[in-house]
């Protein structure tokens, strides 16, 4: 079973088994983690579920509508952000770590 493990701005740690074919941002959703907005529900049209990928080894590149996206961040874009929306358990990868920005909108 996939597994992501989400890092917050001050430290804490939420960790989640997911199903295979589970978006980064609606494993935070339906398991209540804090600081994932979603509020274009994974279309990649609003950049409330940024996220940052340390190590993206094996994740698809950065579609232009992502890469659009990722420019309207509320928090400072890095070479590790990604859209959570667009990182699929299973498709993309088994385990995962990400850190969540302070903010989202």
């Amino acid at each position: 079973m996939p597994h992501i493990s989400y890092t917050h701005s001050d430290g804490s740690v939420d960790e989640v088994d997911v199903e295979t074919g589970v978006s980064v941002m609606r494993a935070a959703l339906a398991n209540g983690v804090d600081g994932i907005v979603g509020e274009c529900s994974g279309q990649a049209m609003c950049a409330t579920c940024h996220v940052y990928v340390a190590d993206q080894t094996g994740l698809p590149e950065i579609s232009e509508d992502e890469e659009e996206m990722l420019e309207e961040t509320a928090s400072e874009r890095t070479e590790e952000s990604r859209l959570g929306c667009q990182l699929t358990a299973g498709a993309d990868f088994e385990t995962l770590a990400v850190r969540i920005p302070e903010e989202q909108v």
